[in-house]
């Protein structure tokens, strides 16, 4: 066999196609027609000698030999990464590219700040930041570093628990004056309330009174949202009540355009989690990118401590 036929470029090729199966989406993420990967996964095939992928019109699979293959190249590419990372940051500074993925509105309100600062400490890094409230699967879309709100789901990955994100019922002050303040639970069912569609069981809310015991309140109204921002836009605006994050409305209670209300009554807090792919963070622009966001997220307003 020869050798030189295997190439890095090949082999990325062919691990990408393995861990997004399909041809057409590892074209468009490396920006080059499909005839090119299809062709750099071939060629290897041809220099070893196995088929590594099962190909049909709808899917592509790997074959037993790809299964193997697949996870001694992914070990092999991950330590390329990790020397060629060393070697660049050995010669003057961390250098290359970092996917971050997270929830839009925290990437909006706080983290696209976080990740500024983080650059202007180390120019040479350049940050992919995905905003989506969509759980991806951090393998297949190649992603370094998710910051998860909500509890952690996917045991093949390394999970670093940051605390709790603290909620609150808050509403406008015009919304207030307008409709009324509630005085117990029982009134909250005279009011409109701000829904998050995309959260499953948004229309009944769990709260904890002073004694810690739980009373799950209807919670629904005219108007439901899927993006946080939109949830935050609706309160400013005077649509209604809402249960929000503290570093979702922080500034807007500040300014007094918000208030808190049955401040004796609290939202369960949500987990707030980074997540990474095992070995990433061996590299050592990731870790760095992992402590700095560790240490940011740590001073989020309403984060408790874990």
């Amino acid at each position: 066999m020869d050798r030189s036929g295997v190439t890095l470029e090949r082999m990325r090729s062919f691990v990408r196609v393995a861990e997004r199966g399909s041809l057409s989406a590892v074209a468009r993420e490396q920006r080059v027609g499909q005839s090119t990967v299809s062709r750099h996964v071939a060629d290897l095939e041809s220099v070893l000698g196995v088929t590594l992928l099962n190909r049909t019109t709808r899917r592509v699979t790997l074959t037993d030999e790809g299964r193997r293959y697949h996870e001694e190249a992914r070990t092999i590419l991950r330590l390329v990464d990790e020397a060629t990372d060393g070697a660049r940051s050995a010669g003057g500074g961390l250098t290359g590219t970092i996917r971050v993925s997270c929830t839009a509105a925290l990437g909006i309100r706080h983290v696209c700040g976080m990740v500024f600062a983080i650059q202007d400490r180390h120019p040479g890094i350049v940050v992919d930041l995905s905003l989506s409230d969509t759980r991806i699967d951090l393998v297949q879309e190649a992603v370094d570093v998710a910051i998860r709100l909500g509890p952690l789901a996917d045991s093949t990955l390394q999970g670093r628990t940051l605390g709790q994100s603290r909620r609150i019922l808050v509403a406008s002050r015009a919304y207030l004056a307008e409709r009324g303040r509630p005085r117990t639970l029982d009134d909250l069912a005279g009011h409109a309330a701000i829904r998050m569609s995309n959260v499953a069981g948004s229309a009944i809310v769990p709260l904890r009174g002073p004694d810690g015991a739980e009373v799950r309140v209807p919670f629904d109204g005219p108007l439901r949202v899927d993006h946080g921002l939109a949830a935050r836009e609706a309160l400013a605006r005077g649509r209604g009540i809402a249960v929000a994050h503290l570093w979702l409305v922080d500034d807007l209670l500040a300014d007094g355009t918000l208030e808190q209300i049955l401040p004796d009554v609290t939202p369960e807090p949500v987990p707030l989690s980074l997540l990474m792919v095992p070995g990433r963070t061996r590299i050592a622009r990731v870790r760095m990118l992992v402590d700095a966001l560790a240490a940011s997220l740590a001073g989020l307003p309403g984060l408790i401590r874990a």
